[in-house]
Protein backbone atom coordinates (compact mmCIF):
# COMPACT_ATOMS: atom_id res chain seq x y z
CA UNK A 1 0.00 0.00 0.00
CA UNK A 2 0.81 3.74 -0.63
CA UNK A 3 2.06 5.45 2.13
CA UNK A 4 -0.94 6.82 3.73
CA UNK A 5 -2.66 9.42 6.35
CA UNK A 6 -6.05 10.56 7.86
CA UNK A 7 -6.84 12.93 10.80
CA UNK A 8 -9.25 11.45 13.41
CA UNK A 9 -12.23 14.02 12.33
CA UNK A 10 -12.46 13.21 8.56
CA UNK A 11 -15.27 11.89 6.88
CA UNK A 12 -13.59 9.85 4.19
CA UNK A 13 -13.09 6.36 5.92
CA UNK A 14 -10.65 3.61 3.80
CA UNK A 15 -13.43 0.60 3.33
CA UNK A 16 -16.21 2.39 3.70
CA UNK A 17 -16.15 5.66 1.04
CA UNK A 18 -13.09 5.74 -0.21
CA UNK A 19 -10.21 2.35 -0.76
CA UNK A 20 -7.09 4.52 0.15
CA UNK A 21 -6.04 7.57 1.65
CA UNK A 22 -2.85 9.13 0.37
CA UNK A 23 -0.82 12.85 0.71
CA UNK A 24 -0.54 14.91 -2.50
CA UNK A 25 2.66 16.88 -2.71
CA UNK A 26 0.58 19.11 -5.49
CA UNK A 27 -3.07 18.89 -6.68
CA UNK A 28 -4.34 20.78 -9.76
CA UNK A 29 -7.98 21.03 -10.95
CA UNK A 30 -8.04 21.34 -14.82
CA UNK A 31 -10.70 23.01 -16.38
CA UNK A 32 -11.46 21.53 -20.12
CA UNK A 33 -9.51 19.82 -21.95
CA UNK A 34 -7.57 22.60 -24.46
CA UNK A 35 -5.39 23.16 -20.65
CA UNK A 36 -5.41 19.13 -20.23
CA UNK A 37 -3.99 17.92 -23.27
CA UNK A 38 -1.21 20.43 -23.32
CA UNK A 39 -0.33 19.60 -19.42
CA UNK A 40 -0.95 15.81 -20.22
CA UNK A 41 1.99 15.85 -23.15
CA UNK A 42 4.11 17.97 -21.43
CA UNK A 43 4.28 15.77 -18.64
CA UNK A 44 4.64 12.46 -20.92
CA UNK A 45 7.64 13.85 -22.59
CA UNK A 46 9.16 14.08 -19.38
CA UNK A 47 8.89 10.37 -19.19
CA UNK A 48 11.63 7.93 -18.29
CA UNK A 49 9.95 4.37 -17.71
CA UNK A 50 6.05 4.21 -17.80
CA UNK A 51 3.31 5.47 -19.28
CA UNK A 52 -0.27 4.32 -18.80
CA UNK A 53 -3.40 5.61 -20.09
CA UNK A 54 -6.66 4.00 -19.02
CA UNK A 55 -10.05 5.17 -19.92
CA UNK A 56 -13.16 4.78 -21.50
CA UNK A 57 -12.16 5.73 -25.70
CA UNK A 58 -9.02 7.06 -27.03
CA UNK A 59 -8.53 8.12 -30.50
CA UNK A 60 -5.37 8.29 -31.77
CA UNK A 61 -6.07 11.11 -34.32
CA UNK A 62 -6.43 14.15 -32.00
CA UNK A 63 -4.42 16.51 -31.73
CA UNK A 64 -2.73 18.27 -28.42
CA UNK A 65 -3.15 21.80 -29.57
CA UNK A 66 -5.65 22.14 -32.34
CA UNK A 67 -3.56 25.47 -33.17
CA UNK A 68 0.27 25.45 -34.24
CA UNK A 69 2.31 23.34 -31.65
CA UNK A 70 4.26 24.95 -28.69
CA UNK A 71 5.66 21.41 -27.04
CA UNK A 72 7.83 19.35 -28.23
CA UNK A 73 7.12 16.46 -30.42
CA UNK A 74 4.19 15.15 -32.81
CA UNK A 75 0.82 17.14 -32.35
CA UNK A 76 -1.53 13.60 -33.06
CA UNK A 77 -1.60 11.48 -29.81
CA UNK A 78 -0.93 7.96 -32.30
CA UNK A 79 2.46 9.70 -33.51
CA UNK A 80 3.43 11.43 -30.54
CA UNK A 81 3.19 8.12 -28.43
CA UNK A 82 5.25 5.88 -31.34
CA UNK A 83 7.63 8.82 -31.10
CA UNK A 84 8.18 8.30 -27.11
CA UNK A 85 9.20 5.07 -27.61
CA UNK A 86 11.49 5.29 -30.26
CA UNK A 87 13.25 8.20 -28.78
CA UNK A 88 13.28 6.44 -25.64
CA UNK A 89 14.14 2.99 -25.43
CA UNK A 90 13.92 2.54 -21.33
CA UNK A 91 10.03 3.78 -22.18
CA UNK A 92 6.80 1.39 -21.89
CA UNK A 93 3.62 2.54 -22.96
CA UNK A 94 0.42 0.84 -22.14
CA UNK A 95 -3.15 1.38 -22.92
CA UNK A 96 -6.06 -0.03 -21.84
CA UNK A 97 -9.33 0.59 -23.25
CA UNK A 98 -13.32 -0.58 -22.91
CA UNK A 99 -13.44 -3.25 -26.04
CA UNK A 100 -16.62 -1.67 -27.04
CA UNK A 101 -15.19 1.63 -27.78
CA UNK A 102 -12.89 -0.35 -29.50
CA UNK A 103 -15.32 -1.66 -31.53
CA UNK A 104 -17.32 1.89 -32.14
CA UNK A 105 -13.53 3.25 -33.23
CA UNK A 106 -13.58 0.84 -36.14
CA UNK A 107 -16.97 2.61 -37.45
CA UNK A 108 -15.57 5.69 -36.72
CA UNK A 109 -11.81 4.81 -38.64
CA UNK A 110 -9.58 5.64 -35.57
CA UNK A 111 -9.12 1.94 -34.74
CA UNK A 112 -6.33 1.09 -37.57
CA UNK A 113 -4.24 3.92 -36.67
CA UNK A 114 -4.40 2.27 -33.36
CA UNK A 115 -3.43 -0.84 -34.33
CA UNK A 116 -0.77 0.43 -36.64
CA UNK A 117 1.26 2.67 -34.43
CA UNK A 118 0.75 -0.18 -31.89
CA UNK A 119 2.62 -2.65 -33.98
CA UNK A 120 5.57 0.06 -34.60
CA UNK A 121 7.44 -1.01 -31.40
CA UNK A 122 6.70 -3.33 -28.58
CA UNK A 123 7.20 -1.29 -26.06
CA UNK A 124 4.05 0.55 -27.30
CA UNK A 125 0.90 -1.68 -26.09
CA UNK A 126 -2.74 -1.65 -26.51
CA UNK A 127 -5.31 -4.30 -24.63
CA UNK A 128 -9.10 -4.18 -24.61
CA UNK A 129 -10.74 -4.52 -21.44
CA UNK A 130 -13.48 -6.79 -21.32
CA UNK A 131 -13.33 -7.74 -17.82
CA UNK A 132 -17.02 -6.15 -16.87
CA UNK A 133 -20.04 -7.44 -16.60
CA UNK A 134 -22.73 -7.58 -19.99
CA UNK A 135 -23.30 -4.05 -20.65
CA UNK A 136 -20.93 -2.44 -18.09
CA UNK A 137 -18.50 0.16 -18.92
CA UNK A 138 -15.21 1.20 -17.68
CA UNK A 139 -15.58 4.45 -17.22
CA UNK A 140 -12.46 5.63 -15.39
CA UNK A 141 -10.15 8.10 -16.76
CA UNK A 142 -6.69 8.17 -15.83
CA UNK A 143 -3.13 8.85 -17.06
CA UNK A 144 -0.64 8.09 -14.89
CA UNK A 145 3.84 9.02 -15.32
CA UNK A 146 6.28 7.16 -13.82
CA UNK A 147 4.04 6.97 -10.74
CA UNK A 148 5.09 10.58 -10.36
CA UNK A 149 2.52 12.81 -11.83
CA UNK A 150 -1.74 10.92 -12.35
CA UNK A 151 -4.16 12.96 -14.15
CA UNK A 152 -7.69 11.82 -13.10
CA UNK A 153 -11.15 13.26 -13.67
CA UNK A 154 -13.72 12.77 -16.55
CA UNK A 155 -12.05 13.95 -19.75
CA UNK A 156 -11.92 11.07 -22.07
CA UNK A 157 -8.59 11.92 -24.34
CA UNK A 158 -10.51 11.19 -27.64
CA UNK A 159 -12.30 13.05 -30.36
CA UNK A 160 -14.98 16.14 -29.52
CA UNK A 161 -13.26 16.65 -26.05
CA UNK A 162 -11.27 19.58 -26.64
CA UNK A 163 -12.72 23.09 -26.16
CA UNK A 164 -11.38 25.49 -24.42
CA UNK A 165 -13.22 27.78 -21.23
CA UNK A 166 -14.34 30.55 -23.58
CA UNK A 167 -17.34 27.80 -24.96
CA UNK A 168 -16.98 29.95 -28.76
CA UNK A 169 -20.19 28.78 -30.28
CA UNK A 170 -18.37 27.74 -33.57
CA UNK A 171 -14.99 27.17 -33.19
CA UNK A 172 -12.49 25.24 -35.73
CA UNK A 173 -10.25 24.42 -33.51
CA UNK A 174 -13.29 21.81 -32.22
CA UNK A 175 -12.69 20.30 -36.10
CA UNK A 176 -13.90 16.58 -35.38
CA UNK A 177 -10.73 14.13 -36.91
CA UNK A 178 -13.96 13.19 -39.25
CA UNK A 179 -14.60 16.27 -40.32
CA UNK A 180 -17.63 18.37 -38.90
CA UNK A 181 -17.09 20.58 -35.81
CA UNK A 182 -17.39 19.32 -32.15
CA UNK A 183 -19.88 21.25 -29.71
CA UNK A 184 -19.19 23.32 -26.71
CA UNK A 185 -18.09 20.96 -24.50
CA UNK A 186 -17.25 21.55 -20.80
CA UNK A 187 -15.28 19.09 -18.83
CA UNK A 188 -12.75 18.30 -15.60
CA UNK A 189 -10.14 16.96 -14.59
CA UNK A 190 -7.29 16.69 -11.82
CA UNK A 191 -3.62 16.57 -11.68
CA UNK A 192 -1.69 15.16 -8.56
CA UNK A 193 1.77 13.81 -7.47
CA UNK A 194 3.49 12.59 -4.60
CA UNK A 195 2.33 9.56 -2.55
CA UNK A 196 -1.24 9.80 -4.37
CA UNK A 197 0.16 9.02 -7.73
CA UNK A 198 1.77 5.80 -6.38
CA UNK A 199 -1.67 4.90 -4.82
CA UNK A 200 -2.86 5.27 -8.44
CA UNK A 201 -0.34 3.27 -10.05
CA UNK A 202 -1.50 0.60 -7.53
CA UNK A 203 -4.91 0.65 -9.01
CA UNK A 204 -3.98 1.23 -12.43
CA UNK A 205 -2.04 -2.20 -12.45
CA UNK A 206 -4.54 -3.52 -10.65
CA UNK A 207 -6.82 -2.70 -13.73
CA UNK A 208 -4.24 -4.54 -15.68
CA UNK A 209 -4.00 -7.49 -14.15
CA UNK A 210 -7.84 -8.22 -14.44
CA UNK A 211 -7.98 -6.96 -18.40
CA UNK A 212 -5.17 -9.04 -19.12
CA UNK A 213 -3.74 -11.68 -16.29
CA UNK A 214 -0.67 -9.65 -16.74
CA UNK A 215 0.85 -8.83 -13.38
CA UNK A 216 3.21 -5.74 -13.35
CA UNK A 217 5.85 -5.10 -10.59
CA UNK A 218 5.28 -2.10 -9.02
CA UNK A 219 7.19 1.35 -9.78
CA UNK A 220 10.53 1.60 -8.50
CA UNK A 221 11.09 5.07 -9.78
CA UNK A 222 9.71 8.47 -8.67
CA UNK A 223 10.84 11.91 -9.86
CA UNK A 224 9.28 15.70 -9.92
CA UNK A 225 7.33 15.60 -13.44
CA UNK A 226 5.31 18.03 -12.64
CA UNK A 227 4.26 20.69 -15.75
CA UNK A 228 6.18 23.68 -15.31
CA UNK A 229 3.30 26.28 -15.93
CA UNK A 230 0.74 24.37 -14.21
CA UNK A 231 0.05 26.33 -10.74
CA UNK A 232 -0.98 23.81 -7.89
CA UNK A 233 -3.92 24.69 -6.35
CA UNK A 234 -3.91 22.77 -3.23
CA UNK A 235 -0.19 21.53 -1.81
CA UNK A 236 0.03 19.30 0.55
CA UNK A 237 -2.81 17.91 1.04
CA UNK A 238 -4.45 14.34 1.75
CA UNK A 239 -6.70 13.14 -1.39
CA UNK A 240 -8.96 9.74 -1.00
CA UNK A 241 -9.96 7.44 -3.68
CA UNK A 242 -12.54 6.46 -4.13
CA UNK A 243 -14.09 3.31 -6.78
CA UNK A 244 -16.78 1.56 -8.14
CA UNK A 245 -16.39 -1.72 -9.13
CA UNK A 246 -18.82 -4.20 -10.46
CA UNK A 247 -19.66 -7.32 -9.27
CA UNK A 248 -18.05 -9.59 -12.02
CA UNK A 249 -15.78 -13.11 -11.70
CA UNK A 250 -13.80 -13.49 -8.62
CA UNK A 251 -13.97 -9.31 -8.11
CA UNK A 252 -16.71 -8.74 -5.93
CA UNK A 253 -19.22 -5.38 -6.17
CA UNK A 254 -17.46 -1.87 -4.91
CA UNK A 255 -19.31 1.22 -4.21
CA UNK A 256 -17.47 3.32 -2.07
CA UNK A 257 -18.53 6.42 -4.63
CA UNK A 258 -21.80 5.68 -4.11
CA UNK A 259 -21.04 6.37 0.05
CA UNK A 260 -18.93 8.87 -0.71
CA UNK A 261 -21.77 10.73 -2.44
CA UNK A 262 -24.19 10.13 0.62
CA UNK A 263 -21.26 10.99 3.13
CA UNK A 264 -20.85 14.55 1.18
CA UNK A 265 -24.57 15.46 1.15
CA UNK A 266 -24.79 14.38 4.84
CA UNK A 267 -21.58 16.74 5.88
CA UNK A 268 -22.35 19.44 4.00
CA UNK A 269 -24.03 22.56 6.20
CA UNK A 270 -23.82 25.47 3.68
CA UNK A 271 -23.52 24.60 0.11
CA UNK A 272 -24.12 21.61 -2.50
CA UNK A 273 -22.29 22.62 -5.68
CA UNK A 274 -22.31 19.65 -8.75
CA UNK A 275 -21.88 19.33 -12.29
CA UNK A 276 -22.39 16.23 -13.61
CA UNK A 277 -23.46 14.60 -17.36
CA UNK A 278 -26.58 12.88 -15.62
CA UNK A 279 -28.98 12.86 -12.78
CA UNK A 280 -30.37 9.78 -12.28
CA UNK A 281 -29.78 7.81 -9.38
CA UNK A 282 -32.98 8.04 -6.80
CA UNK A 283 -30.45 7.07 -3.98
CA UNK A 284 -28.99 10.36 -4.44
CA UNK A 285 -31.77 12.38 -5.05
CA UNK A 286 -33.70 11.18 -2.10
CA UNK A 287 -31.01 12.14 0.50
CA UNK A 288 -31.02 15.53 -1.63
CA UNK A 289 -34.50 15.65 -1.06
CA UNK A 290 -33.70 15.02 2.66
CA UNK A 291 -31.23 17.71 3.05
CA UNK A 292 -33.29 20.48 1.26
CA UNK A 293 -36.53 19.41 3.75
CA UNK A 294 -34.64 20.37 6.66
CA UNK A 295 -35.02 23.89 7.55
CA UNK A 296 -31.23 23.83 8.39
CA UNK A 297 -30.09 22.04 5.35
CA UNK A 298 -27.34 23.24 2.64
CA UNK A 299 -27.99 24.58 -0.61
CA UNK A 300 -28.28 22.42 -3.44
CA UNK A 301 -26.97 23.76 -7.08
CA UNK A 302 -26.93 21.22 -10.05
CA UNK A 303 -25.13 21.93 -13.23
CA UNK A 304 -25.60 19.51 -15.98
CA UNK A 305 -26.12 19.52 -19.92
CA UNK A 306 -29.62 20.58 -21.20
CA UNK A 307 -30.26 17.32 -22.88
CA UNK A 308 -28.06 13.90 -22.49
CA UNK A 309 -26.22 13.03 -26.03
CA UNK A 310 -27.89 10.33 -28.22
CA UNK A 311 -31.83 9.70 -28.97
CA UNK A 312 -32.06 6.80 -26.80
CA UNK A 313 -30.04 8.26 -24.06
CA UNK A 314 -32.02 11.57 -23.94
CA UNK A 315 -35.33 9.46 -23.90
CA UNK A 316 -34.15 7.43 -20.79
CA UNK A 317 -31.88 9.25 -18.79
CA UNK A 318 -33.47 12.85 -19.05
CA UNK A 319 -36.77 11.08 -18.22
CA UNK A 320 -35.80 9.98 -15.11
CA UNK A 321 -33.77 13.51 -14.45
CA UNK A 322 -37.21 15.20 -15.01
CA UNK A 323 -39.00 12.50 -12.59
CA UNK A 324 -36.02 12.83 -9.80
CA UNK A 325 -36.36 16.78 -10.75
CA UNK A 326 -39.76 16.70 -9.63
CA UNK A 327 -39.08 14.82 -6.53
CA UNK A 328 -36.82 16.84 -5.36
CA UNK A 329 -38.48 20.41 -5.94
CA UNK A 330 -41.61 18.98 -3.92
CA UNK A 331 -39.46 18.42 -1.05
CA UNK A 332 -37.65 21.84 -1.75
CA UNK A 333 -39.98 23.73 1.41
CA UNK A 334 -37.37 26.63 1.84
CA UNK A 335 -36.20 27.40 -1.92
CA UNK A 336 -32.69 26.20 -1.34
CA UNK A 337 -32.45 24.10 -4.63
CA UNK A 338 -31.70 25.23 -8.24
CA UNK A 339 -30.92 22.88 -11.49
CA UNK A 340 -29.32 24.89 -14.61
CA UNK A 341 -27.43 24.28 -17.92
CA UNK A 342 -24.90 26.71 -19.53
CA UNK A 343 -25.48 28.54 -22.68
CA UNK A 344 -23.06 29.96 -25.48
CA UNK A 345 -22.70 33.83 -26.04
CA UNK A 346 -25.12 32.39 -28.73
CA UNK A 347 -27.66 30.89 -27.10
CA UNK A 348 -26.26 27.40 -27.34
CA UNK A 349 -26.39 24.90 -24.61
CA UNK A 350 -22.61 23.85 -23.63
CA UNK A 351 -22.46 20.03 -22.86
CA UNK A 352 -21.31 19.34 -19.40
CA UNK A 353 -19.08 16.27 -19.00
CA UNK A 354 -17.88 17.44 -15.90
CA UNK A 355 -17.78 15.35 -12.69
CA UNK A 356 -17.05 17.55 -9.74
CA UNK A 357 -19.04 17.97 -6.29
CA UNK A 358 -18.00 20.51 -3.60
CA UNK A 359 -19.47 20.29 -0.39
CA UNK A 360 -19.05 24.05 1.47
CA UNK A 361 -15.68 25.08 1.78
CA UNK A 362 -14.09 21.81 2.75
CA UNK A 363 -14.95 19.06 0.56
CA UNK A 364 -14.11 18.82 -3.34
CA UNK A 365 -14.58 15.23 -5.38
CA UNK A 366 -13.94 15.07 -9.11
CA UNK A 367 -14.08 11.78 -10.97
CA UNK A 368 -15.19 9.87 -13.28
CA UNK A 369 -18.67 9.62 -11.61
CA UNK A 370 -22.07 10.55 -12.46
CA UNK A 371 -24.87 10.87 -10.64
CA UNK A 372 -26.80 8.25 -12.24
CA UNK A 373 -27.13 4.07 -11.18
CA UNK A 374 -24.37 3.50 -13.10
CA UNK A 375 -21.37 4.78 -11.44
CA UNK A 376 -22.96 3.46 -8.03
CA UNK A 377 -22.30 0.24 -9.27
CA UNK A 378 -22.42 -1.21 -12.27
CA UNK A 379 -19.55 0.62 -14.49
CA UNK A 380 -15.71 1.10 -13.19
CA UNK A 381 -15.15 3.99 -11.98
CA UNK A 382 -12.70 6.44 -9.51
CA UNK A 383 -12.74 9.39 -7.97
CA UNK A 384 -10.76 11.42 -6.24
CA UNK A 385 -11.88 13.87 -3.07
CA UNK A 386 -10.29 15.95 -0.99
CA UNK A 387 -11.23 16.81 2.74
CA UNK A 388 -9.71 20.46 3.80
CA UNK A 389 -9.77 19.06 7.63
CA UNK A 390 -6.74 16.80 6.46
CA UNK A 391 -4.65 19.54 4.57
CA UNK A 392 -1.50 20.89 6.17
CA UNK A 393 -2.81 24.22 6.22
CA UNK A 394 -6.45 23.48 6.35
CA UNK A 395 -7.42 27.45 5.94
CA UNK A 396 -5.73 27.89 2.80
CA UNK A 397 -7.08 24.36 1.61
CA UNK A 398 -10.63 25.74 2.32
CA UNK A 399 -9.92 28.94 0.71
CA UNK A 400 -8.80 27.16 -2.59
CA UNK A 401 -11.97 24.79 -2.98
CA UNK A 402 -13.98 27.71 -2.29
CA UNK A 403 -12.40 29.43 -5.24
CA UNK A 404 -12.67 26.41 -7.45
CA UNK A 405 -16.10 26.38 -7.08
CA UNK A 406 -16.37 29.95 -7.39
CA UNK A 407 -14.24 29.77 -10.60
CA UNK A 408 -16.49 27.41 -11.92
CA UNK A 409 -19.56 29.14 -11.55
CA UNK A 410 -17.95 32.40 -13.04
CA UNK A 411 -17.23 30.30 -15.55
CA UNK A 412 -20.82 29.38 -16.37
CA UNK A 413 -22.56 32.79 -15.89
CA UNK A 414 -19.40 34.91 -17.65
CA UNK A 415 -18.61 37.05 -14.64
CA UNK A 416 -15.84 38.16 -13.41
CA UNK A 417 -14.70 36.68 -9.89
CA UNK A 418 -15.77 40.42 -8.37
CA UNK A 419 -18.88 40.34 -9.92
CA UNK A 420 -20.10 36.85 -8.33
CA UNK A 421 -18.89 38.01 -4.79
CA UNK A 422 -20.22 41.12 -4.92
CA UNK A 423 -23.70 38.94 -5.96
CA UNK A 424 -23.18 36.96 -3.33
CA UNK A 425 -22.48 39.08 -0.27
CA UNK A 426 -25.39 40.95 -1.19
CA UNK A 427 -27.24 38.09 -0.95
CA UNK A 428 -26.04 37.45 2.44
CA UNK A 429 -23.86 34.53 0.99
CA UNK A 430 -26.94 32.31 -0.45
CA UNK A 431 -25.52 30.85 -3.48
CA UNK A 432 -29.13 30.54 -4.68
CA UNK A 433 -29.90 33.74 -4.68
CA UNK A 434 -26.67 35.16 -5.81
CA UNK A 435 -27.43 32.76 -9.30
CA UNK A 436 -30.80 34.44 -9.66
CA UNK A 437 -29.68 37.90 -9.74
CA UNK A 438 -26.78 37.21 -11.70
CA UNK A 439 -28.35 34.98 -14.80
CA UNK A 440 -29.47 36.48 -17.75
CA UNK A 441 -31.42 35.90 -20.87
CA UNK A 442 -28.96 37.09 -22.84
CA UNK A 443 -25.42 36.21 -23.95
CA UNK A 444 -23.45 33.42 -22.18
CA UNK A 445 -25.10 32.39 -18.89
CA UNK A 446 -26.85 29.68 -17.02
CA UNK A 447 -30.20 29.24 -17.43
CA UNK A 448 -32.77 27.22 -15.40
CA UNK A 449 -33.74 23.55 -16.18
CA UNK A 450 -37.84 23.58 -16.19
CA UNK A 451 -39.68 20.81 -15.22
CA UNK A 452 -42.14 19.02 -17.33
CA UNK A 453 -44.72 15.52 -16.81
CA UNK A 454 -43.76 12.34 -18.49
CA UNK A 455 -45.42 10.59 -20.97
CA UNK A 456 -46.51 6.94 -21.37
CA UNK A 457 -42.92 5.84 -22.40
CA UNK A 458 -40.86 7.54 -20.96
CA UNK A 459 -41.90 6.49 -18.07
CA UNK A 460 -41.47 2.32 -19.03
CA UNK A 461 -37.85 3.69 -19.49
CA UNK A 462 -37.86 5.32 -16.31
CA UNK A 463 -38.56 2.35 -14.37
CA UNK A 464 -36.81 -0.81 -16.69
CA UNK A 465 -32.90 0.25 -15.97
CA UNK A 466 -32.14 -0.81 -19.56
CA UNK A 467 -29.55 1.99 -20.56
CA UNK A 468 -28.76 2.94 -16.15
CA UNK A 469 -28.56 -0.05 -14.55
CA UNK A 470 -27.60 -0.16 -11.06
CA UNK A 471 -25.85 -3.65 -10.58
CA UNK A 472 -24.33 -6.09 -12.82
CA UNK A 473 -27.91 -8.47 -12.60
CA UNK A 474 -29.83 -5.32 -13.94
CA UNK A 475 -27.39 -4.94 -16.75
CA UNK A 476 -28.17 -8.95 -18.03
CA UNK A 477 -28.26 -8.43 -21.59
CA UNK A 478 -27.83 -4.55 -22.31
CA UNK A 479 -24.54 -5.29 -23.74
CA UNK A 480 -25.35 -5.65 -27.25
CA UNK A 481 -27.95 -2.67 -27.10
CA UNK A 482 -25.59 -0.54 -25.18
CA UNK A 483 -22.82 -1.67 -27.59
CA UNK A 484 -24.52 -0.23 -31.01
CA UNK A 485 -25.75 2.46 -29.63
CA UNK A 486 -22.55 3.53 -28.92
CA UNK A 487 -21.79 2.31 -32.67
CA UNK A 488 -24.77 4.37 -34.53
CA UNK A 489 -24.32 7.34 -31.95
CA UNK A 490 -27.77 7.02 -30.17
CA UNK A 491 -26.03 6.98 -27.24
CA UNK A 492 -23.22 9.20 -26.45
CA UNK A 493 -19.11 8.56 -27.17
Amino acid sequence: MAQTSQTSTSALKPSENCWQIARADRLRVIVDAADYFKAAKEVMLKARKTIFLVGWDFDTRIGFEPDDGTIDGPNKLGDFLSWLVARNDTLEIRLLRWDLAAVASAFRGSLPLIVKNWLTDDRLTLRLDAAHPPGSTHHAKIILIDDSVAFCGGIDMTAGRWDTREHLDDDPRRTLPGGGIAPPWHDVTTAVDGPVALAIGELVRDRWERATKEKLPPADHTSDLWPAHLEPGLTDVDVAISRTFPDWNDNPEVREIESLYLTLIAEARQTLYFETQYFASRRIAEALAERLRDPEGPEVVIVMPETADGWLEAKAMDSARAKLINLIRSADRHDRFRICYPVTTGRNPIYIHAKVTIADNRFLRVGSSNLNNRSMGFDTECDLVVDAVNAKDETAARRAITDIRDDLICEHLDVSRDQFRQALAHASGKLTNALDTLISDRGRSLVPLSTRNLSKDESVLVENELTDPETASDGFGTRLILGLGKITGLLPR
